[in-house]
């Protein structure tokens, strides 16, 4: 059965919680388990991983950009150059016990293969999106008539690496045609208030900011 969980996100991106780490990355954070085996795909600079490594996490990386390599290179942090479209088949099954996709599945090309491939090396698998159903957005493309900005889609239209923009019920769905169990969600508004625990869906998508799902491999 689903848990839905909710926890307070403030406005900007750049949001610290207790210690200084982003809300959001704390989490996803809270998802894992301590010693686990964990794959962060798309890790950035690093922040993520280190954040797990002092819950006694076993953490690896793949990152696509040569100065997010270098830099989690520089803080002792296991990371590789790779492309998470291209390189997550060469991992066998079950690898890890967790694989975690953070802010990133909008900026690949084939999210659905790339969720599949997270759910079969990995025990688990971990997601965080922005939410492309929130009211804010909906409001600037019906009546602005153009692409949206936020804290969270900061990007022109022409400059963004976001290809594959997906809502709340989007991601539901791609969970559906891949076969994965939603463990865990959580929803994030945009004032750092916390959203109800007992709203419907449809309110989540509406009013959510940021989502994170906790997921599984169907039997």
């Amino acid at each position: 059965m689903l848990t839905r969980v909710t926890h307070d996100l403030t406005m900007a991106e750049a949001a610290r919680g207790p210690g200084g780490s982003r809300v959001d990355l704390l989490v996803v954070a809270n998802m894992v388990e301590r010693g686990a085996r964990v794959l962060d795909v798309g890790c950035g600079d690093g922040e993520l991983l280190r954040l797990l490594e002092t819950r006694g996490v076993d953490g690896r990386g793949i990152e696509l950009s040569r100065e997010g390599v270098n830099e989690c290179v520089a803080k002792g942090l296991a990371v590789v150059q790779g492309d998470a479209d291209t390189d997550l088949e060469d991992y066998p099954d079950d690898a890890f016990d967790f694989v975690i996709l953070s802010q990133t599945l909008q900026a690949t090309r084939q999210p659905r293969v790339v969720l599949e491939h997270m759910l079969r090396i990995g025990r688990h698998a971990i997601v965080s999106f922005p939410n492309f159903g929130h009211w804010r957005i909906r409001l600037q493309v019906a009546l602005g008539g153009h692409m949206p900005h936020t804290d969270n889609l900061p990007y022109a239209w022409y400059e963004t690496p976001n290809i594959h923009f997906c809502s709340i019920k989007d991601f539901r769905q791609l969970c559906r045609v891949s076969n994965a169990k939603m463990e865990e969600a959580v929803a994030m508004n945009a004032w750092g208030r916390r959203m109800r625990l007992k709203m419907p869906w449809w309110f989540w998508n509406l009013f959510a900011e940021q989502a994170v799902f906790l997921l599984s491999r169907r039997g």
